[in-house]
């Protein structure tokens, strides 16, 4: 990938299902690469269950932090019910995420399947290192849940 390029990822889900999180570390990821980035988030009308996308924007000059339809490059999503929605937004020969993609048998707790599905974006997104993400994996979590989501990472990863 180009850095002239804008590099467009979106994740969609449900409240409570982590995916501002997940999003958050990805922009500080790249952010850490030396990218340009924007960020934007649109919630549903409930707190916990509702509608959640976020979209993520890099490259050398972002001007908007809105995703243009059909420019997705990666679009990951943590609820299936959320696919039909977003899938618009998708680029052709763009990349989907969906929870089937991941070894979500092997999730230590439902709340972690963010930062598995993470690992999985990680993996076409080679400007940043493992050792970056997880370091900021671990630095987005509080010390008792650290080597459990950087082990779900690794697993999204493919690891």
């Amino acid at each position: 990938m180009s850095c002239n390029k804008t590099f467009n990822v979106i994740m969609a889900g449900l409240g409570g299902q982590g995916v501002v999180k997940a999003t958050d570390i990805l922009a500080e990821v790249m952010f850490r690469q030396g990218y340009d980035i924007k960020k934007s988030e649109v919630h549903g009308m409930s707190r916990r269950g509702g509608a959640v996308q976020s979209e993520v924007r890099f490259g050398a000059d972002v001007k908007s932090p809105m995703v243009p339809y059909g420019e997705c490059d990666i679009l990951a999503v943590l609820d299936d019910t959320q696919t039909e929605v977003v899938l618009g937004k998708l680029r052709a020969g763009g990349t989907l995420i969906v929870p089937d993609d991941v070894p979500t048998d092997k999730l230590n707790t439902p709340k972690a399947l963010n930062i598995m599905v993470l690992g999985a974006v990680s993996r076409h997104l080679e400007m940043a290192g493992q050792e970056l993400w997880e370091k900021v994996i671990s630095e987005s979590f509080p010390e008792k849940l650290r080597e459990g989501n950087i082990a779900m990472f690794r697993l999204g990863r493919g690891e």
